[in-house]
């Protein structure tokens, strides 16, 4: 089974009689017979779906910039109306200061560069909902990350060849790739793939002979070959190689040739290789609070968390993520959330702004983010930011021009030197300098310089990742 939208789990999940099974998980092999204990709103797809509206009630109202401005510019332009009747008594001074000081400029500010900038990020596949969300995005300090999916690739890929009995890594792969050949559960595509990626010649496995449970069974060459669980070979953990595989989360395939253990392949759910780049960018934009958030397991997390250098919580359910967007809330910070599954969609709804991976994410995920990202890279996340930056200083030279030319001539009118007809006509100036400020918005910002993707699956670019993700790991043989 593979739960990994529901529990956040990227390795499959063995399923047999009396197996707790999801809503929303999918069966990956052999057929499947279930008897349904909560349909609607009692399944657990079902209180996701709560949980997203509950979050989507609850959240604070974003008082845009020009909303705050506008709160003081017409009382201000009021009074100085009333004074200037009040001292002069000149109707057409007052009318002057009156007409002048037209607001609609300052309505303009705010959707002028909000419409150049969600074309701008349309354009590089980033779909924003709304003007406000790129007004918060600017000013967020904590980001909120789900794992399988968002920060690794969500299916499972060989990252270690161990053979134990002499032979070399190539012979022990293409073993275990000959023995899973016909074979449809997915980590014996993960093993087919990465013989594939190192162009092994398979064999032709005979007998061919699936164990419930455990593994598969095949005679390739003229020898047995069986790959499957360590529960194949009892005292296979024995060995420190394979115990220091499993101390860093791994899934650990033995392969046995005739009855005895030869070696030992280990899985596990592979980092997208520009993470690491596009974290630190995000740090220097000042997100200066990252944290993994997973439904996965202690080591499986640690692991990863370590090798990108931030803080994790794992084990969590969606309601578990939902209370710590809070938590972070409740502390005044200004939180972004990033995922792509089911159990992520509550906590993007009550993110400040929820951005979902949109190329692979769940349709529930999407709805319920703010932002969502049409291509399955990190780059985005933060060219994202950088449009909301831009997008925020437009606003604000917007609106500063505005004022600073309604102050000059709310000045000129109230004392009489800029006449009826001529304030008329100077009302309209503040709009041009508006469109054309805002229309550099749709020139897209520089991206940051981020490595390519690894010719060689499951290996992220050891040079351009951070120090804390270049620490030697278990003395393990690689291809």
């Amino acid at each position: 089974m593979d739960q990994a939208a529901i529990t956040g789990e990227s390795m499959p999940v063995e399923a047999g009689p009396g197996t707790r099974v999801y809503a929303a998980s999918f069966a990956r092999l052999g057929s499947l017979r279930v008897q349904v204990t909560g349909v609607g709103a009692e399944s657990t797809f079902g209180r996701v779906i709560a949980l997203v509206e509950q979050a989507e009630t609850h959240r604070a109202p974003v008082q845009r910039i020009a909303d705050r401005f506008s709160a003081w510019y017409l009382p201000v332009v009021l009074a100085v109306a009333a004074l200037t009747f009040g001292l002069s008594g000149n109707v057409l001074a007052t009318a002057a200061v009156l007409v002048v000081a037209c607001s609609c400029s300052f309505a303009m500010a705010t959707p002028v560069a909000v419409l150049a900038s969600v074309g701008a990020a349309a354009q590089q596949g980033v779909l924003i909902k709304g003007g406000r969300y790129l007004e918060t995005l600017a000013k967020a300090d904590v980001l909120l990350i789900d794992k399988t999916g968002t920060v690794t690739l969500g299916r499972p890929q060989i990252t270690d060849v161990i053979p134990l009995d002499g032979r070399s890594e190539v012979d022990l792969l293409t073993l275990a790739a000959s023995a899973e050949r016909y074979s449809e559960h997915p980590l014996a595509e993960a093993v087919r793939t990465a013989a594939a990626a190192h162009g092994l010649a398979l064999g032709e496995p005979a007998g061919f002979q699936a164990l419930p449970g455990l593994g598969v069974r095949a005679t390739v060459d003229g020898t047995t070959v069986a790959v499957g669980g360590l529960s194949l070979v009892p005292d296979a953990e024995a060995h420190p190689q394979v115990r220091a595989l499993a101390g860093l989360g791994k899934t650990l395939l033995a392969v046995t040739v005739d009855d005895r253990l030869a070696g030992v392949l280990a899985a596990s759910d592979t980092l997208r290789p520009e993470i690491p780049a596009a974290l630190a960018e995000l740090k220097k934009l000042g997100l200066t609070r990252i944290e993994l958030l997973t439904g996965d397991h202690q080591g499986t997390a640690a692991t990863l968390a370590a090798e990108l250098g931030i803080p994790f919580r794992a084990d969590l359910l969606p309601q578990d993520k939902i209370a710590i967007v809070g938590e972070y809330q409740a502390a005044g910070h200004t939180v972004v959330m990033v995922g792509d599954g089911v159990n992520d969609a509550p906590a993007l709804a009550q993110a400040d702004v929820g951005i979902a991976m949109g190329a692979a994410g769940s349709d529930i995920a999407i709805e319920a983010a703010h932002i969502a990202l049409m291509r399955e890279d990190w780059t985005l996340v933060p060219q994202s930011v950088r449009i909301a930056r831009r997008t925020a200083r437009a606003i604000r030279i917007n609106i500063g021009f505005t004022a600073g030319y309604n102050a000059v001539g709310l000045s000129a009118a109230a004392f009489g030197i800029l006449p009826m007809m001529l304030a008329a006509a100077a009302q309209s100036l503040p709009d041009l300098g508006i469109l054309a400020n805002s229309a550099r918005l749709l020139r897209h910002p520089t991206p940051g310089r981020y490595p390519a993707a690894d010719t060689e699956p499951g290996k992220a670019a050891d040079e351009n990742r951070p120090a804390a993700a270049r620490q030697p790991g278990p003395p393990v043989a690689r291809l």
